[in-house]
């Protein structure tokens, strides 16, 4: 027989008659009568018991069950007599009275006893009758809710039944009833129904050993069953009974292997075959699995699978679906899932890559949590966020971002450089929002890991390229871009809220650290805040006046100038207006902005005056007020949150501390000497922003000190610093000046040339008796010049031009005497020394010997010594003019001798074509300027010289942006068509966008404007780059199709630029004043025949142009145009000039591909192949071994010895830019495809990049830039004649014959300097197919690979596309205004224009190219 263990006894009334005897025996007393069943047997009662029958009450019924109940729990299996006896009783209780019994006490104590029946005759039951077992498991069943009071008296009497159960196991008996099913989920949702908060340990144990016998001793887990346990695993059901939850959870975790398999065939049955019938929790599927792996992933082992194939659905939600669950198992903390279950996680990363957008972005949000919780997963995650980060969905790219910084910002060792260079990139995104996101994150990771060192030395380091970037996109064109990094610059970078020293210390080792262009940037946001400031401050100004429409006219300029300072220009018009009103109507308010703008506003001032202005605004009824938003935006441009008179002197304290020594410079990452300059550069940008700041006696004796260090850099900013801000030293501050005085003569006579510029500037500006002063500086320097001493000229030289331009009713009669006697005589006409014949056509500054340097400041001095006089009462001017243009005739070697070097020549040629530009600037001097001395000037932009053309270009565009030059000087940039450097051309390009824009902005902006349209309207420049075109020395033949072609692209460089809007029908009025240029005759020659018959040649291929890019010009021109008088005669009466210049046949040859039209920094009129067209072959680097004057034709033995030669160089990786080759790092070339006979693709042939451009010029190789090599020009002379004609400067050369160019093809290919390489150069000698598509004799040529040996010189410019960056930004030549930094502001993304550079060894890219030069009539 079965033994149980005893159960806890519970209080149970005794029994009033005596002591039921064990064993069947009798009373001791008498007892009750048995009583005969309905059965017939008879039904023995414990004693003193009385029948208990329906007769009875309810309360009767309840008392005599109490004492059948203490003897049942008393019993135990081993007494057989009893058990015998009382069978009948124990079939008595299991009737229907009983168990429908309505009295829920008379319920429980029956079941109380059945529950001790099952115990006592275990393990058989009583009850053979499989419908009575199933009535008294339901009527047990229904009897156990009341657990779900523990407040209530019976309690004890519930959790005794549930004991019971458990204990017994009674509910396996069922197992033998067909129907068991049914008892036990009624059993299992009773159980987890009334469990609650309120029970304790011991009712979750009893109900779990209940349960989990009944699942692990079946035959199984029906699918009701099992739904009623994973119910409570449904997040609605979770919520709203914790404890259900939590017992099911254990439940599961006990009976893991058991029902696991139930499980399996569950998801089986939903998952693979598609039976949502199966069970009402088909639908939560993906919530059941997501629990069920928290709580044992063992209950999924066979699930997993099933989710790889819902995976690859074909329904875009169900995939969504599965992301979802994945990416919760995947990236849950403790998952081990995606080391365990490889194919899963990779078909799970699959889904990177989706084409439903909402897996994508689920995907990407998954992320953040797996890249947190398991690091190890970074690698596999970081190719497809990758990818993800250039996603063509704006919220799929954002969310990246967001996914990468909240890893970063909770521990910076989970991101690692790739993932945040794609957060850098995005910085640059199309879409604002993403753009926002991604510099706002990197923001608070600098601030995080930089300013507040959270994570060590080496995380800072990690993150230390953020506030480069950050201040690298002030460059970008949007406002909106502008704004956010001022706004970053003043919350993250340096925050405003820090005390004073800790802000400046902030600011100083910030400035000291940041890259030259983040240092331009941040220079330029102070600029564009002040000239903001200053704006505000003229408004204030208006108001101050009396009412009139002038004052109105200048009030509304201002407003619209304010409004493009501000977010959506267009609708802050409005707001700006709003606000102009209310200052009007409001002093106070007037008030309050005056002393925010004020110099001598301090920053809590600041603060105080931007709430007081912003709460005098707000409206209490409105809680969203643009218009308030927008006042805020204004005042947090113009507020001088940082800088203040306390900040400054923090500021200098902290370069003292520099300067002694004390300073925390090593810890900062910064030396101490950088420090120092870089403060002083910091405190010289302060000067012009905050020059009252600066006002203090402490300050200035730092400046002092710092005039009085041997670093030259350092004493020029102090001197500049003291120009700025010192115009109240004579007066306030005595010493100092006394001082100050004696140094800026020391370096005014004796300091380096910046320093005599900026001290003369200096004394000019801060003292009153200035003629005295410059006079002792003068009188000296006159005396002591001394042309056989070049070294001591320089700087005297620089001292004297600026004398004389400052002061020139005071010096200019003296400076005539010393420029006719000396700079002329003794110093331009003679060459006293010999220039080093190293071939080179550029050298650096501190290779161009000091007679050249002498020279080259001798030429300013005669600029700045006319600009003084602004006049030409002396013909001093004519005379000087003639100077310059004889020194661009003779090539920079004005006398001739050859007795100065190749880059001493160029040198001389920049200076002279710059001075001749500066003094266009000068409406005097711009009259006598004759058409020749102009074109001499225009033809620098094509010198041989790289360096010359480029900073001719630079300064030719600053001068223009600033509508300082003539607009003629605009048509010099069609010439920059026959650049053969790419950047050149795009260079070129931008100025052009750049020009127009100001130009058309200004005219829009000023009514006045339109007075002057002849010298401010950009279609005017048409007629003068036609007449200059016409005079172009190349252009010799006007019907020779290949010169007319290079007219045709310099047209259309400029055409397209002009061309790309048809604002006030422009393409009709260009149309018409190429038409009226017909009717005139060339002013330079008006009796000349063919300089005629080239002008109108050049009319009529700009006509041409013309009607074959716009349908629009046929339309009737609104105005009548202005021809310049300078250049073009008065149309004469009679003059009919009907006739066509150029063939029909030619006409169709020069439209026969239009140049495509590319990006800001894309490659410039790149030509389409051409049907019919002669194949013209631009020579390659292979061709040319340097870019030299080549005299003659290499014979063959030349060409052999050149062979030779490049393949000694190719072999050892030596360059050839000296005559003592140098070993350089070599680069494997890249290939290039061949060219098939047919034509090719519009693709290939605008790759060619101008390789069909007329004279093909040539793009030599690398390490070959500017070379004039001896042995070439020695081998030439000995086997062929040299040129009769003189060489001319300054032209793309022709090409060389056909079979020089076969000869040397393969035999000059010197190997490519530098560290790094660019995509192939469409210039290189791979790009000769794209350009010969149409010539079968040079198809063995051009299918052999060749290397791209060409370096790109943007000098001072840096290529961030290199690294992951979308933004090319350029750093300008030294001088170059701050006005034109956003010239260079680049794309979002770099297509082309990266794409055939190659990065060098040192900070910049030099392009390297030859041109030959060409005799000149």
């Amino acid at each position: 027989m079965l033994h149980l263990p005893e159960l806890h006894e519970r209080p149970v009334e005794d029994c009033a008659e005596g002591k039921f005897i064990s064993g069947g025996a009798r009373m001791d007393f008498p007892a009750t009568q048995p009583k005969p069943a309905a059965d017939g047997k008879i039904i023995y009662y414990p004693p003193g018991v009385k029948e208990i029958t329906d007769k009875i009450t309810n309360d009767e019924v309840v008392k005599r069950l109490k004492m059948v109940v203490k003897t049942f729990m008393d019993m135990d299996q081993d007494s057989e007599d009893e058990k015998q006896q009382y069978l009948p009783l124990a079939l008595h209780l299991a009737s229907e009275f009983f168990l429908r019994n309505p009295n829920k006490d008379v319920r429980l104590l029956v079941a109380c006893c059945l529950a001790d029946i099952f115990r006592i005759y275990a393990p058989e039951a009583p009850y053979t009758s499989h419908d009575k077992l199933k009535d008294i498991f339901l009527f047990i069943t229904r009897q156990l809710k009341g657990l779900e009071d523990t407040k209530s008296p019976q309690f004890n009497r519930y959790f005794y039944l549930l004991e019971n159960l458990a204990w017994v196991k009674s509910y396996n008996i069922c197992f033998e009833l067909e129907d068991c099913n049914e008892i036990f989920i009624q059993l299992f949702r009773t159980l987890f129904s009334v469990i609650n908060n309120s029970h304790n340990q011991k009712v979750q144990m009893h109900m779990l050993d209940l349960m989990s016998s009944i699942i692990m001793e079946g035959d199984g887990v029906t699918q009701e069953l099992l739904d009623s346990i994973l119910i409570n695993l449904i997040p609605a059901h979770k919520n709203l009974n914790k404890q259900a939850f939590d017992l099911a959870k254990v439940l599961l975790k006990r009976t893991v292997q058991t029902i696991e398999p139930c499980i399996a065939n569950f998801f089986n049955q939903v998952l693979v075959l598609g039976k949502s019938s199966v069970s009402d929790l088909s639908e939560h599927v993906f919530d059941l699995i997501q629990e069920l792996f928290a709580i044992d992933p063992h209950l999924l082992l066979s699930v997993m699978p099933q989710l790889e194939f819902k995976l690859k659905s074909n329904d875009g939600e169900e995939r969504l679906a599965v992301v979802r669950l994945l990416a919760k198992l995947f990236g849950s903390k403790d998952s081990d899932l995606a080391t365990q279950n490889r194919p899963l996680w990779q078909c799970f990363l699959g889904r990177f890559n989706d084409i439903h957008v909402p897996v994508r972005l689920e995907s990407v949000k998954f992320a953040s949590h797996c890249l947190m919780n398991h690091p190890d997963l970074a690698k596999d995650l970081t190719e497809y966020l990758k990818v993800r980060s250039h996603d063509p969905e704006e919220a799929i790219r954002h969310d990246v971002i967001v996914t990468i910084i909240t890893a970063g910002k909770r521990d910076l060792s989970l991101v690692n450089d790739q993932l945040l260079g794609f957060v850098r990139e995005r910085t640059l995104d199309k879409r604002w929002r993403v753009r926002k996101e991604a510099m706002m994150g990197l923001a608070q990771l600098y601030k995080k890991y930089c300013l507040h060192a959270e994570a060590g030395k080496d995380a800072a380091e990690k993150v230390s390229w953020i506030k480069d970037k950050l201040l690298h996109i002030y460059y970008q064109n949007s406002i909106d871009d502008k704004l956010l990094v001022e706004k970053i610059f003043a919350q993250y970078l340096v925050p405003h809220n820090l005390e004073t020293e800790e802000r400046m210390k902030c600011l100083y080792y910030l400035y000291a650290s940041l890259d030259p262009n983040a240092v331009k940037a941040l220079n330029e946001m102070w600029k564009c805040q002040n000239m903001l400031r200053s704006h505000v401050r003229e408004l204030l100004d208006l108001h101050k006046q009396p009412t009139s429409e002038a004052n109105s006219a200048a009030m509304f300029g201002k407003l619209m100038t304010i409004a493009k300072n501000l977010p959506d220009p267009g609708k802050a018009q409005d707001f700006v207006k709003k606000f102009n009103q209310v200052l009007g109507d409001d002093e106070k308010l007037r008030s309050q902005l005056e002393l925010l703008i004020s110099p001598t506003c301090s920053c809590k001032q600041a603060d105080v005056c931007v709430r007081e202005i912003a709460r005098k605004l707000a409206n209490p009824k409105q809680p969203t007020n643009p218009f308030l938003e927008m006042v805020k935006f204004l005042l947090e441009r113009i507020a001088p949150v940082h800088i203040d008179s306390e900040a400054i002197s923090a500021l200098v304290k902290l370069m003292n501390k520099s300067i002694e020594g004390t300073a925390d410079d090593e810890e900062e990452g910064v030396s101490p000497d950088t420090a120092i300059r870089a403060g002083l550069e910091l405190l010289k940008v302060l000067s012009f922003t905050h020059p009252t700041s600066f006002h203090s006696a402490e300050t200035y004796e730092s400046l002092l000190q710092c005039l009085r260090m041997e670093d030259d850099k350092v004493a020029e900013a102090a001197i500049q610093i003291f120009r700025n801000t010192g115009h109240k030293i004579e007066t306030d501050l005595p010493q100092i000046r006394s001082t100050l005085i004696p140094i800026l003569h020391q370096k005014a006579k004796r300091g380096t040339p910046h320093q005599a510029k900026q001290a003369v500037h200096c004394i000019h500006a801060i003292f009153s008796n200035k003629e005295v002063q410059l006079a002792q500086i003068f009188e000296p320097l006159s005396r002591s010049l001394n042309a056989d001493v070049p070294e001591q000229l320089i700087t005297p030289l620089v001292s004297l031009g600026h004398i004389s331009m400052l002061a020139p009713d005071q010096f200019a009669s003296p400076m005539k005497s010393v420029v006719a006697n000396f700079i002329v005589k003794d110093l331009l006409m003679n060459d006293r020394s010999t220039g080093e014949k190293n071939g080179k056509l550029w050298s650096p500054d501190e290779e161009v010997s000091p007679e050249v340097l002498a020279k080259v400041q001798a030429i300013k001095l005669l600029v700045r010594w006319l600009l003084g006089m602004k006049n030409n009462q002396s013909k001093s001017a004519n005379s000087t003019l003639r100077l310059l243009s004889a020194m661009l005739v003779s090539e920079g070697d004005l006398t001739e001798q050859k007795r100065i070097s190749k880059s001493d020549m160029s040198r001389l040629r920049l200076a002279a074509g710059s001075a001749i530009m500066k003094l266009a600037q000068e409406p005097c001097y711009h009259e006598i300027i004759t058409p020749e001395q102009f074109q001499l000037c225009a033809l620098v932009i094509n010198d041989e010289c790289y360096q010359v053309r480029q900073i001719f270009a630079q300064k030719l565009h600053k001068a223009l942006v600033k509508l300082l030059l003539p607009l003629e000087y605009m048509a010099i940039f069609a010439l920059c068509a026959k650049d053969p450097v790419k950047e050149r051309r795009a260079h070129a390009r931008q100025c052009l966008l750049k020009n127009i824009s100001i130009r058309r902005e200004y005219i829009k902006q000023n009514p006045m404007a339109n007075e002057k349209l002849l010298s401010l309207l950009p279609e005017y420049v048409v007629p003068y780059m036609i007449h200059l075109l016409a005079h172009d020395p190349d252009f010799t033949k006007p019907q020779d199709v290949d010169q007319l072609r290079d007219v045709k692209e310099c047209l259309w460089f400029m055409l397209e630029v002009l061309m790309t809007k048809n604002e006030n029908n422009s393409h009709a009025f260009m149309k018409k004043m190429a038409e009226n240029i017909k009717l005139t005759r060339d002013a330079q020659s008006p009796d000349e025949p063919k300089a005629n018959e080239k002008l109108y040649t050049v009319c009529d291929v700009a006509l041409c142009v013309i009607n074959s890019k716009s349908a629009l010009c046929n339309a009737d021109s609104p105005k009548d145009p202005v021809l310049p008088t300078k250049f073009f005669t008065q149309p004469e009466k009679d003059f009919c000039n009907d006739r066509n210049y150029i063939s029909e046949e030619t006409r169709v040859l020069l439209l026969t591909g239009k140049p495509k039209p590319t990006g800001v920094l894309g490659t410039v009129n790149k030509p389409l192949s051409a049907t019919g067209r002669r194949p013209y072959i631009r020579t390659t680097g292979s061709e040319t071994g340097s870019n030299i004057s080549v005299n003659s034709e290499l014979s063959s033995s030349a060409g052999n010895r050149s062979r030779e030669q490049s393949s000694d160089i190719s072999e050892t990786g030596v360059s050839e830019n000296d005559e003592n080759p140098v070993r350089i790092i070599s680069v494997t070339p890249a290939k290039t495809e061949p060219v098939k006979n047919k034509e090719i693709n519009s693709d290939q042939a605008t790759q060619g990049n101008s390789t069909e451009r007329g004279k093909k010029r040539t793009a030599t190789a690398s390490g070959t830039e500017n070379i004039h090599q001896k042995a070439e020009e020695k081998n030439a002379d000995e086997t062929g004649p040299s040129l009769a004609a003189k060489t001319r400067r300054g032209r793309p050369p022709k090409p060389e014959p056909q079979g020089t160019t076969a000869k040397n093809e393969e035999t000059n290919k010197p190997p490519v300097r530098g560290r790094k390489r660019a995509a192939v150069s469409q210039e290189s000698p791979g790009s000769l197919e794209a350009g010969n598509a149409k010539a079968p004799k040079q198809q063995d040529t051009a299918k052999k690979p060749a290397a791209a040996q060409r370096q790109i010189d943007l000098q001072r410019s840096q290529v961030l596309g290199s690294d992951g960056d979308s933004l090319l930004e350029i750093d300008s030549s030294p001088g170059y205004s701050q006005n034109t930094m956003d010239l260079f502001k680049a794309r979002e993304s770099s297509q082309e224009d990266t794409e055939d550079t190659e990065i060098a060894e040192g900070d910049f890219l030099k392009v390297k190219r030859k041109l030959t030069r060409k005799g000149r009539k």
